[in-house]
């Protein structure tokens, strides 16, 4: 599935690609998905665990050059 959006969370810290994902998953349908980009070095620990205490599937990481990049499918 390719994601149907994407976030730019570069040069963002803590906690703000977090809250940045959190508000465009809410206007994402059951099931959509989204790629972000992130450079905080916190994210690698934040974005696995919002996924986890919020019920969205990490479908994938990874990172290169320094930037992230994260695929999550909202959960229900």
């Amino acid at each position: 599935m390719t994601p149907k959006e994407t976030l730019d969370a570069r040069g963002l810290l803590c906690p703000l690609p977090v809250l940045k994902l959190r508000k465009r998953l809410k206007s994402l349908g059951l099931g959509d998905e989204i790629a972000m980009q992130a450079d905080d070095p916190a994210a690698v620990i934040d974005v696995p665990h919002f996924c986890a205490e919020s019920g969205h599937v990490l479908v994938s990481a990874a990172e290169a050059d320094g930037v992230q990049t994260y695929v999550i499918r909202k959960g229900g």
